[in-house]
């Protein structure tokens, strides 16, 4: 099983604090952003691990972290997003680094209270074929990627940053995927901000009938906004960050 971390993108929602360094080496709390989803990873057993990253502090990545020998790793791999082409596009660039294996992928600025074991033993259940996203109850689902059910709590379709959200039911930062994630991310054409949309991949999984679901414990925030960044920060402080 492959570890990604996807860390790209500009930042430009954290201005001026991203004009010195990347968005994900900002500090929640008492750590830099990544070190909570590479604690996650290493926390399922996953250790061949890929950090995507981009912009103009890339480099910092590798002062920081080095080969992973902080987290017990014997080796980190980075590559490169050369521009901010979202989040699939950033996905693709694991082809390579994946091979044939499937994978557990989250984003860099995702911070989950509990760790993912019980989502991940679900998706290992099934064989680690198929994928499976994370989601979360919250009160703001406009703002996401969104769940949409049928009578039976079958997943339908994920309808992004919905105005009318015909749930609450956010898909969070962590996706797990076969590696014919790279084949629909092929399929996917560029939305109205020029990127490829990590959407319309768990769409193509849910249209072929291969998408589970897991709904996480415990609370679950993003750090890209300044409003979020305090948010996860202050939770993180009162919680902790991927319990048991």
């Amino acid at each position: 099983m492959k570890g990604i971390i996807l860390a790209g993108g500009l930042g430009t929602r954290l201005y001026p604090c991203t004009r010195v360094t990347n968005k994900h080496l900002l500090p929640v709390y008492n750590k830099p952003m990544i070190y909570y989803p590479l604690e996650a990873l290493i926390k399922l057993g996953i250790t061949d691990l890929m950090i995507v990253t981009g912009g103009h502090y890339a480099g910092d990545f590798l002062k920081l972290l080095g080969n992973g020998k902080e987290f017990g790793l014997k080796h980190l791999n980075y590559t490169f997003q050369e521009r901010e082409g979202g989040i699939a596009e950033a996905l693709s660039l694991c082809e390579h680094f994946v091979g044939e294996d499937s994978m557990v992928v989250i984003l860099g600025d995702n911070i989950f209270e509990k760790t993912l074991v019980r989502a991940y033993q679900k998706f290992l259940n099934k064989g680690a074929k198929g994928a499976l996203i994370c989601l979360k109850e919250v009160e703001d689902a406009q703002r996401f990627g969104v769940a949409e059910f049928d009578g039976n709590n079958k997943l339908l379709r994920i309808i992004e940053k919905p105005t009318t959200p015909p749930t609450n039911f956010a898909v969070t930062g962590a996706y797990m995927y076969d590696k014919t994630v790279f084949h629909y991310i092929k399929k996917c054409k560029p939305s109205e901000r020029g990127e490829l949309e990590i959407t319309d991949v768990n769409n193509f999984y849910i249209q072929d009938g291969l998408m589970d679901y897991h709904i996480i414990d415990g609370w679950w925030s993003d750090a890209g906004t300044f409003d979020s960044l305090l948010r996860a920060s202050t939770l993180v402080q009162q919680t902790g960050a991927n319990n048991d």
